[in-house]
């Protein structure tokens, strides 16, 4: 791949009012409920989006990075809480490598060695994580302010965001024309919906990396959750997360989640784990491309359950291992190790370079479209 990537300088001052400080500052424009949320160091402006249903339910998504920044959702009671890691300003979201919450591109997840080959073409990539590449590089998806399209967002609905990746972008081939489509129903659910085109072959794999905790956000770990994930098998890993090639079966491992389990059941298993806690892509037994339950994680303490159902055919499973306490949050809250769960619907790690793996090359003329959603409700 061309060796050409772009480092965000992020040591210079930015502008952003905290969250708090924003309610009574926002404005109408027509699309939705908009806030400034700050200035990146070039100047240009920031802004927040809130998208609201019938029931009390409400979303808040930057432009920077595609960001869900807060999600307000009901417990048994109907009692709202933030269910999403995130900041209360832009200048965390820039000056840091947290994902929280952010869409993932052009690649979600790792590619062994920074490197692929396609069409007879060896591609380099930024090796931001180890040898390896990780979320499309040091610029990637999240790091991009996208474009709002108002005319096809909907008033409290919706928000269209669009984004052209040129060609070269983090050693990435083609011009990529990206269409993400957020969605908040009055089912409670809020739905991404991915689209893009391609002037040159290349590889697309995208995702959105919200962290979970459904009792609320900085409110203690996940690991009293108990999760469902409708998958038989994953892909085992080297020491450096990338799929072997293989297909293993969950059944006696501690990523056997085929039957509500709670997440902290198994996760100081050293055997297998070796206590770095779960980062690991599952092997969804849906038709890849149908649009199923692919897994659901249940809060007993607020009676929260969340469904994620989606046409991706893998989910990575994710439980904030890299946390330590010393990331201060929204409300000033401390997140901890194990605060969250990630459950990233997505293609396979590495599949640019396993061929036995679901292809994720975008040709010319084809249009790339996959939709997720996080489906919420109580017990």
């Amino acid at each position: 791949m061309i060796n050409r990537f772009f480092v965000l300088l992020v040591n210079l001052m930015l502008v952003g009012a905290p969250l708090a400080a924003q309610t009574n500052e926002s404005i109408q424009n027509g699309v939705q409920q908009k806030q400034v949320f700050g200035k990146l160091p070039d100047g240009r402006e920031v802004f927040l989006y809130t998208l609201k249903n019938n029931n009390g339910m409400v979303a808040k998504i930057t432009n920077y990075g595609g960001i869900i920044v807060s999600l307000l959702v009901p417990d048994r009671k109907g009692t709202l809480d933030d269910v999403v890691l995130g900041y209360d300003s832009l200048v965390p979201y820039v000056e840091t490598r947290t994902t929280f919450g952010a869409l993932i591109g052009r690649y979600a997840n790792r590619i062994g060695n920074a490197t692929f080959t396609l069409n007879g073409t060896e591609y380099q990539l930024a090796k931001n994580s180890g040898p390896n590449h990780i979320h499309g590089g040091i610029h990637g998806f999240n790091r991009v302010l996208w474009n709002v399209n108002e005319k096809e967002s909907e008033p409290d609905k919706s928000l269209v965001l669009t984004y052209l990746s040129i060609d070269g972008e983090e050693g990435y081939p083609g011009n990529l024309s990206v269409k993400v489509v957020y969605s908040l129903t009055d089912s409670n659910e809020l739905r991404i919906d991915y689209s893009a085109t391609t002037d040159k072959p290349t590889v697309l794999n995208l995702t959105n990396h919200s962290y979970f905790n459904l009792s609320g956000a900085g409110n203690g770990d996940v690991l009293g959750e108990k999760l469902f994930i409708d998958a038989d098998r994953y892909t085992p890993t080297d020491k450096n997360h990338i799929p072997t090639g293989d297909f293993e079966p969950v059944k006696g491992t501690p990523l056997d989640f085929t039957r509500e389990t709670l997440i902290g059941a198994h996760i100081h298993d050293d055997q297998f784990l070796k206590g770095r806690g779960y980062d690991h892509n599952l092997v969804l037994n849906k038709p890849i491309g149908k649009y199923a339950l692919a897994a659901r994680v249940v809060d007993e303490r607020s009676g929260r359950v969340m469904e994620m159902w989606t046409t991706d055919p893998g989910v990575q499973f994710y439980t904030a291992n890299s946390l330590n306490g010393r990331t201060v949050g929204k409300r000033g809250k401390k997140y901890e190790r194990y605060g969250a769960v990630c459950l990233e619907a997505e293609h396979f790690p590495d599949s640019p370079n396993k061929p036995q793996f679901p292809s994720t090359v975008l040709e010319p003329g084809m249009k790339f479209i996959s939709a997720t959603a996080y489906r919420f409700s109580t017990r």
